[in-house]
């Protein structure tokens, strides 16, 4: 096979899109995990003086905005592309990082959560429906290691934002006025990047870009109207959309399993583990550090073997890690259970990527990455509310068996929507 014949066979994770969609995750992601893990709670709380329940509801917020304007984001981006989609958007991230500096009190704080989470919500439909598009070039469609690559790039900002901004703090000297600026620098470069996407990527034109590029005179057309515009896209995905309905409670699930830890892996690590800060960053570098690093090799072997092996092997991982996790008393053990776990989701996240991917159909590629996201991201809200409840309710390690049962329904369900598509392929032949 030539070379040229080869790098047609995958996505080059060295493509121009990808590795500017890979600075813009890392850096939104910094952003975000530093203004959500590191300072806004405690300053929230501490320096403002705002009540839990107040820092609830603005977080809550942040992920409200982010889910609910994914759909439309990738509407939007379907008509006038990537490029602009993007730098339109993340100038809300600009200004969000603003509004934090100067606000004093909980309704601007909350709205600047809000536009955080709106600025921030086209970052993965444009991100799935560009690396889709590029696996559609290819023979073999194949989009595991890209889809591995950009979860590392958020992993990795995600980790590294309140680890620097923590640094900052403590052995800087820094203030939080100073940390901010800092972030909004951040949010800047961020904005500058985005300047640099493509509008569109190989034949896939966004359809302004196809209507002012295409040959001949110009051709007198009816003014647009939004709503029937809206109609229009709803009734072709609703018609291209050919997707087992099993697929959308597996999309809020497989957030869901993650929106139930995520709140109290902290409070577990220091009432039932009793763990320093040190500790406990270790342990979140032996769950996320392992994670990160096996991301685009499992995304590669993904491509080459396919989905379904790496998802039921990390979804049945997963539960029986959490499990595991649930029951430890003991710290050394404590890492091993939180190595599997990193390893599970090293297994699921490039596959469960690439499986979606595969769901998409060419029409309102955008608008349908977007509806995906959004379904998923609700699981992320809901989440915490539930592990909540459960922790004050039922036990301590309540939310990990909770979690634990999740994956195995989600096991349950990728058998049988490979089942049933197998099936369907089958009539049809």
């Amino acid at each position: 096979m030539s070379g040229k014949a080869a790098e047609r066979m995958h996505i080059s994770l060295a493509s121009p899109f990808i590795l500017k969609m890979w600075i813009i995750i890392f850096l939104v992601e910094f952003v975000k995990g530093s203004l959500l893990v590191a300072l806004l709670p405690v300053y929230m709380e501490n320096i403002l003086g705002l009540s839990v329940t107040v820092v609830g509801f603005a977080f809550a917020l942040q992920y409200l905005g982010d889910n609910l304007f994914r759909s439309p984001f990738g509407w939007v981006m379907e008509r006038i592309g990537y490029r602009w989609t993007m730098t339109g958007a993340l100038l809300l991230l600009l200004v969000a990082v603003g509004l934090i500096i100067y606000a004093k009190d909980a309704v601007s704080l909350s709205l600047a959560c809000l536009i955080l989470g709106i600025g921030t919500s086209p970052l993965w439909p444009c991100t799935m429906t560009g690396i889709t598009e590029l696996a559609g070039s290819t023979r073999s469609g194949s989009s595991g290691a890209a889809m591995g690559a950009v979860e590392m790039a958020s992993l990795a900002g995600t980790g590294v934002g309140p680890i620097i901004v923590n640094f900052m703090m403590d052995h800087g000297g820094q203030g939080y006025r100073t940390v901010f600026l800092v972030l909004m620098g951040f949010a800047a470069a961020v904005v500058a990047v985005a300047l640099f996407l493509p509008s569109k990527i190989g034949g896939h034109a966004p359809r302004v870009v196809r209507e002012i590029s295409a040959e001949g005179p110009p051709v007198p057309r009816k003014p647009v109207r939004p709503l029937e515009s809206l109609k229009r896209t709803w009734q072709q995905v609703t018609s291209s959309l050919k997707v087992s309905r099993l697929l959308f409670p597996a999309l809020f699930l497989q957030a869901f399993a993650i929106g139930l830890m995520t709140p109290v892996v902290t409070l577990f690590a220091r009432s039932e583990l009793y763990v320093t800060p040190n500790q406990f960053s270790l342990l979140l570098i032996a769950g996320g550090g392992i994670t990160v690093l096996t991301l685009i090799p499992a995304g590669k072997l993904v491509d080459k073997v396919g989905t379904s092996i790496f998802l039921n092997i990390g979804f049945l991982l997963a539960a029986c890690s959490m499990a595991f996790f649930s029951q430890v008393r003991w710290l050394p053990l404590a890492f091993v259970a939180v190595a599997l776990v990193g390893i599970s989701y090293a297994l699921i996240l490039p596959a469960w990527n690439a499986f979606l991917a595969k769901q998409v159909p060419e029409g309102e590629r955008g608008t349908v990455w977007g509806l995906f996201l959004t379904l998923q991201g609700s699981g992320m809200v809901a989440g915490p509310v539930v592990s909540g409840k459960l922790w004050d309710t039922v036990s301590h390690g309540a939310p990990f068996l909770a979690s634990a049962g999740v994956m195995v329904v989600l096991f349950g369900l990728h058998l049988l929507i490979v089942h049933r598509t197998k099936l369907k392929h089958g009539r049809a032949h």
